[in-house]
């Protein structure tokens, strides 16, 4: 969680910020309450969606491009709540036994974690799945999952005192492997967009290394420099995986490019340098392996130098208008969108910067009030008012697996394959609501 920074003028103040999965979508959270933004154009900033009804947000998270946005606040730091943003109804709230310190979402699972427990949910019905009780301290909520949902792998922290890393399957709920990763205490974990690769960065942030998932082979090695330590704040992959972003407190953004170098280069021209080069790659054949491993190490393929230094800021690798972009998003409550060459690389180049504290635009809300009625929603049904008795002081869900709103919905009511959360008649539709036995959340 960055420091909140003062906007100009005293507006509200800048508390988080967090791309959606597939990098179309920018969510803050303000002292007000939060605001969504849509990333399709680079000169227009179009503002989705802005809520004041929860002040004090420290975690707002949207999943993919959909209605569905989780919310945390300062005001109840142990109470999740989700919400159906465009029909302005809550979905559920969960309540924990300590506070949340992120959240994180794919199409299949919501995954929850406190500073020594995990909690995996059915994003389809919010069942409380598993609770990963016991880990180890994770005092900033160190986790990712990937947002493949049929490779759906969670990964956090396996020590507080070295670099491991702890793999699980969120769709199988099992462990699938262990990962040392690093000497040092963990600071980043990106996956890519299929899952099939982890990257990982510790708290030297001198190192940042990428693994095969699940086998956890290391791939890559990559040094983002050697001068001074550094705080990691984002490690992120393109869609395609052929980049991945590492962002500080420095004012230098990484661009590493994901290549196998092979024997069958061309043959460099007759230069000095080219010379030294290879004089060089002789030389690491006769260097112990570390040595020559560090030296053999790929440096940046892109950079950016950033006009602020020691803010908290988050980077996403994404299209927009059919060009590569790289998007820097910092604490004081701005967007600069840069462009990348895929081929050459070298230093970005600034093209925009928007302000986020700013009134923005809204984008036009086309839905017709007098459209025929739809078919009852999942949202507009745990929404109602149940006749079951709730300790929770709010409506919706609470920690005993979701029974208490609307009972466990069986699986063969489902559609084949992920929940379409941007369709009326899917959220998932409640035709019949059949008696479930609840499942009972075990607290740490």
């Amino acid at each position: 969680m960055e420091a909140a920074a003062e906007a100009p003028g005293g507006s509200a103040a800048l508390s988080c910020f967090s791309y959606n999965q597939d990098c179309t979508s920018l969510a803050i959270g303000t002292t007000t309450g939060y605001r969504l933004f849509s990333l399709s154009s680079v000169e227009q900033l179009d503002q989705v969606h802005e809520s004041n009804e929860i002040p004090d947000v420290y975690i707002v998270e949207r999943l993919f491009s959909s209605s569905l946005v989780v919310v945390v606040s300062h005001a109840k730091p142990q109470q999740m709540n989700v919400y159906h943003f465009k029909k302005g109804t809550e979905i559920c709230n969960y309540s924990y036994s300590s506070n949340i310190l992120s959240i994180r979402l794919n199409r299949q699972r919501l995954v929850v974690c406190l500073e020594e427990s995990i909690y995996i949910h059915n994003i389809k019905d919010m069942k409380l799945l598993k609770t990963i009780l016991d880990t180890p301290p994770n005092t900033t909520g160190l986790c990712a999952l990937s947002i493949n949902h049929a490779n759906s792998y969670l990964a956090y922290p396996g020590s507080a005192t070295n670099g491991e890393i702890a793999l699980y399957d969120g769709n199988t709920l099992k462990t699938a492997c262990t990962i040392p990763a690093h000497d040092g205490p963990l600071a980043a974990l990106a996956f890519n967009s299929t899952g099939s690769k982890l990257a990982s960065a510790s708290e030297k942030g001198t190192v940042i290394r990428v693994f095969s998932i699940p086998g956890g082979q290391k791939l890559y090695e990559f040094r983002r420099g050697m001068k001074r330590y550094v705080n990691i704040s984002s490690l992120v992959f393109s869609m395609d995986s052929q980049f991945l972003c590492a962002s500080s407190n420095t004012e230098t953004v990484h661009i590493f490019k994901l290549e196998h170098l092979t024997d069958s280069r061309p043959e460099e021209p007759p230069t000095w340098s080219g010379y030294m080069g290879k004089m060089f790659q002789a030389a690491t054949n006769y260097l112990p392996a570390q040595v020559s491993g560090m030296m053999n190490q790929d440096r940046a393929f892109a950079t950016v130098r950033l006009n602020i230094s020691g803010q908290r800021n988050i980077c996403a690798l994404s299209t927009i208008q059919k060009l590569p972009r790289l998007l820097v998003t910092t604490s004081d409550g701005h967007l600069y969108i840069y462009n990348l060459d895929p081929q050459d690389g070298g230093e970005c180049v600034l093209i925009k910067k928007h302000s986020l504290l700013g009134s923005g635009k809204m984008e036009e809300n086309t839905e017709n009030d007098l459209r025929p009625p739809l078919p009852q929603s999942y949202a507009a049904t745990v929404a109602r008012q149940s006749t079951v008795p709730s300790t929770s002081t709010m409506p919706g869900y609470s920690e005993d697996g979701g029974a208490l709103r609307g009972e466990v919905i069986p699986e063969h009511e489902f559609a084949t394959g992920p929940v379409c959360l941007d369709d009326e008649n899917e959220f998932p539709p409640i035709i019949l609501c059949r008696g479930g036995q609840p499942g009972k959340a075990k607290r740490s």
